[in-house]
Formats: structure tokens, C-alpha cells, sequence
């Protein structure tokens, strides 16, 4: 095992997948000779040259559409959105191409394209900078969503896209770029599909996801030492398609749950959750579920509302003990 950074293993997954089949492009802004904003790229246009690392114009829309075509002929790109944000600028080419092309063209036609994005609350970047749109993109039949928590999942859940005939999109969380963990050096691939239970627990299911996932860890601590709450905590790297026998069979193990998300609560993820308990077992809960999410306004650029606005694991824990009345 080696200790590394996210964006280290995310490097080494480019590097890694470019060297085995010479289809793999990467393409972005500031990608090439910059080698990424979180320096995910740095060193492969040296590699591989400028047309297999390519920086693109300040056109997401453009570059987007350009990559999935080139899927289309079996071309596999992965394309780094500087910030989630700006995928805005992308979406008819990831909705109404990528992730449709498969069933408009009877199979004939695929899209084995992957969508890098990193988005989350960062410090300061304002509200026009700290999207979390992991909702909109779980939400479109076609496309596959997943959401690295580490830096082993990093590197593993895009080696596994790269090679998956559908389109993936990557959503990758701002603070987490330097964040350290073990990967091992031998090659290996994380399925697209599923959860992982990070923490064993019996009296409450903690469910989060990258950034939220780390919350309900620090959570769970708390609740164990000081209130003897054990939490089962559940990372659901996979957001489309969510794993629902792991979310079911969590709850009925603990009886509890609560969703953890930094996103706001409307038609987010923490409400897909919950709609998956009522569905596979409601007769099973000891309480109503509850959700941790942000509030519904604007990013603030303020440092202190900005902090007021997204939830933490001190309100993981607030939520718990209202749960047991403690």
C-alpha cells in the first residue's frame, strides 16, 4: 500500500488507463500544459502529447459535445469540467446525447465518455461557485453517477469508467483534492455499482457520500463515546444507480437512518434515500428518518454565514440524538 492524495490517484488513473489502450484521451481547460486546477492531469502532456492531452477554449458546451462524439467512434475521453458550475454550459450534450444515444440508436451507438467534475462548497468561492448538483445528474436515465470518498476510490472507480461502454460522470467534491489515503500499488477496479459500509454499527445507519460520508465518521465517533449510540455509517459512492438492497438491508439492521448530503434537501439524494426505506421497509423503523442537508438559499460568500449554511457532523450527531431523545 502506498499512501497518496486524491488527486495523485486520480493522475495516476489517467496515467494508467492512457498507457493501456491509446483511445484514452483526457481534454478540459487548463488541462495540458497547466496539468489541471488540482493538478489531476500534471505531467501526461509531456507523456502523450497534445492530441491525446488536449486543453480546450472556455466553451464547456463545445469541448463537451466534441469529446462524446468521439465517443461515438470509439474514441474514450475523459473530459474534466474545471467545476461543476460550469457544467451548466453542458448539459444538453451530457442529457441529450450522451446519455440517450445508446436507446435512440437501438444499441448501434454508444457513449463510453467520462465526465470529471469536481463541485461542493469550497472556502469563499461564492454562491455562483459552490454548487452541488450530484441531484441533477442522478437524475437522468442513461447516465451513471458516481462520487469518490477517497483516494483508493478515486483512483478505482475511474479506471473502472474509463472502460464502461455507458457515460460516467465523476463527481469529485473542491476540499478533498489533497485529503491522503492508501492505495494499493498493484492495479485493481472498484465496481460503479453498490455501497460500502465503512463503519459497522447497530443502532442508527449514518448514509453520506465524499465530503458528507467523512461528517458521519467523525459523527459516529462522537455518538459512540459519548452517548454509547453505535452507527452503522454507509458510503454510497454509487448515486446512479443507487444501491438499494445495501440501503435496505442497513436499516433493517439498525431500525434508524439518517442522510447526510451537503447538497440542499429538495429532490436531492437524501430524498431518494429515504423514498428507497419507505419502499423496502417502512414496517422495520423504529423512527421517521431524517435528513442533514444544507439550507435552501444561495451559497453566501460570508465565511461565517457560508459555514451557517452547510451542514457538519456536530449536526450529524444534533440529528441522532433528537432521534433517541437525547
Amino acid at each position: 500500500m502506498a499512501e497518496i492524495m486524491y488527486w495523485e490517484a486520480i493522475r495516476r488513473a489517467h496515467d494508467e488507463e492512457m498507457a493501456n489502450d491509446p483511445l484514452v484521451i483526457c481534454m478540459g481547460e487548463d488541462i495540458a500544459v497547466a496539468g489541471g486546477t488540482y493538478k489531476a492531469t500534471q505531467g501526461l502532456l509531456d507523456k502523450y502529447g497534445p492530441e491525446r492531452v488536449i486543453d480546450t477554449p472556455i466553451s464547456e458546451n463545445g469541448y463537451t459535445g466534441l469529446g462524446i462524439g468521439a465517443s461515438f467512434l470509439g474514441v474514450r475521453p475523459i473530459i474534466e469540467i474545471m467545476s461543476v458550475n460550469f457544467a451548466w454550459l453542458a448539459m444538453d450534450q451530457l442529457f441529450n446525447s450522451a446519455a440517450k444515444v445508446r436507446y435512440m440508436s437501438g444499441g448501434q451507438l454508444t457513449a463510453p465518455v467520462v465526465v470529471r467534475s469536481p463541485g461542493g462548497t469550497a472556502h469563499q468561492l461564492g454562491a455562483q461557485h459552490s454548487a452541488r448538483m450530484e441531484k441533477i445528474f442522478m437524475g437522468i436515465a442513461g447516465l451513471r453517477v458516481v462520487t469518490p470518498s477517497s483516494p483508493r476510490q478515486a483512483y478505482g472507480l475511474l479506471k473502472s469508467a474509463v472502460r464502461c461502454n455507458d457515460p460516467v460522470f465523476i463527481n469529485e467534491h473542491e476540499l478533498m483534492y489533497n485529503m491522503k489515503g492508501e492505495v494499493a500499488e498493484q492495479e485493481f477496479f472498484h465496481s460503479l455499482e453498490g455501497s460500502e459500509v465503512t463503519r459497522e454499527g447497530r443502532d442508527v445507519t449514518l448514509f453520506g457520500y465524499n465530503i458528507s460520508l467523512h461528517w458521519c465518521l467523525q459523527a459516529a465517533d462522537v455518538l459512540s463515546k459519548q452517548f454509547a449510540i453505535e452507527a452503522e455509517v454507509i458510503d454510497l459512492y454509487a448515486l446512479a444507480p443507487l444501491d438499494r438492497v445495501g440501503i435496505a438491508a442497513s436499516v433493517r439492521k439498525t431500525h434508524r437512518a439518517v442522510v447526510v448530503e451537503e447538497a440542499e434537501p429538495a429532490v436531492g439524494v437524501g430524498a431518494e434515500v429515504m423514498a428507497i426505506i419507505n419502499e423496502e421497509c417502512f414496517f422495520e423503523l423504529d423512527a421517521a428518518p431524517q435528513r442533514v442537508s444544507a439550507k435552501h438559499v444561495p451559497i453566501p460568500y460570508n465565511h461565517t454565514l457560508e459555514k451557517a449554511a452547510i451542514p457538519n457532523a456536530d449536526d450529524v450527531v444534533m440529528a441522532v440524538r433528537r432521534m433517541f431523545g437525547k
